[in-house]
């Protein structure tokens, strides 16, 4: 097969006045080639005839009505399952390796014929610009505490420009967990960007019918840091979209080095908040650029922190306990009457 390569050389030496059969020979081709090529004043890769015909029968031409009308029903079909469906129906016609050829067939009708997907506009973030935080449920990862499993959440905290992360260990989606978990990191960050981005939180925003946006407690947090509130809309999870991706490929680091540690047990609270410090530290070690970047353009800390705590006054029961919300706690019998 010639190239363009030859092609070229054929011609540079032909303009340097070779006669054809010598250039030819010195380009590596026959001279009835090089006098077609010389002819023509192409390249090969100029002249190549596009390859739109099909060069095997189609497999699945007998079958694809029926897959497409089961596709039109319900368009989350994966190929896998459609073709695993014909495996059951029709024993030994169709082998394992036909898989590839229905996705690139399926793949077509989802371009062409498929139901529209939804438009994401890339998000351009700008240094110590926006930070967004949200919790996650890390009972998936197995941790227990003395042999007892731990059940938990995280409050995870990331900058958006230089993905900067960090996150505290919290039991509900309560606005004092938020309240200490976004201290916690701003405090550790040492800075405060302009604006904190949370999803639709009871204990942060408000009810749409609601006059005020967020909740008192929230828009107080925010005014002692100077922070510019921000929500995602409703059903909109991917406006969230860094600390939901960070959320995947922390649990994913987490998950890696605790099989690397050999065991999920910790012997202490304290002691699994320390290994979740360190492998913060090392995920956060490529990240120093950008992290600098950002700490230039940061707010300045208030003076102090605000309490992450609510403080009630309660009357303990001649039980012994006392209400908190909608949870009941045992206290010394000492206080009953208190």
């Amino acid at each position: 097969m010639v190239t363009d390569r030859q092609v070229r050389r054929l011609m540079k030496l032909v303009q340097k006045g070779k006669t054809k059969a010598t250039a030819a020979d010195k380009a590596g081709m026959d001279e009835k080639t090089a006098r077609k090529y010389l002819r023509l004043g192409k390249l090969p890769s100029e002249i190549e005839v596009e390859h739109t015909w099909r060069t095997r029968e189609d497999s699945f031409a007998e079958v694809w009505e029926e897959l497409k009308a089961k596709l039109e029903i319900n368009p989350g079909l994966e190929s896998k399952t459609l073709f695993e469906y014909l495996q059951r129906c029709f024993p030994g016609k169709f082998s394992d390796g036909q898989l590839r050829t229905l996705q690139r067939k399926v793949k077509v009708w989802r371009a062409l014929e498929g139901p529209p997907k939804e438009v994401f506009f890339e998000q351009k973030h700008s240094p110590g610009e926006l930070c967004q935080t949200d919790f996650t449920s890390m009972n998936e990862l197995g941790i227990t505490i003395g042999g007892e499993l731990f059940d938990h959440l995280m409050y995870h905290f990331v900058l958006t420009y230089s993905n900067w992360e960090t996150g505290s260990l919290c039991f509900s989606e309560s606005f004092e967990s938020l309240s200490f978990g976004l201290q916690r990191a701003l405090w550790k960050l040492g800075g405060v960007p302009e604006a904190h981005r949370t999803d639709r939180l009871t204990a942060a925003v408000q009810k749409p019918e609601s006059p005020d946006e967020f909740t008192q407690r929230y828009q107080a947090l925010l005014h002692h840091y100077g922070l510019e509130g921000r929500k995602i809309q409703a059903r909109k999870p991917h406006e969230n979209g860094d600390v939901e991706q960070r959320h995947h490929r922390f649990k994913k680091a987490l998950d890696q080095a605790l099989m690397l540690r050999g065991s999920r047990d910790f012997t202490s609270r304290k002691e699994y908040e320390s290994f979740l410090a360190k492998l913060f530290q090392q995920l956060n070690a490529g990240r120093r650029e950008k992290l600098a970047e950002e700490l230039k353009v940061l707010q300045r800390l208030p003076a102090h922190k605000l309490p992450a705590c609510k403080p009630l006054r309660v009357k303990v029961s001649s039980g012994a306990t006392i209400r908190v919300g909608n949870n009941t706690y045992s206290v010394d019998s000492r206080l009953i009457g208190e």
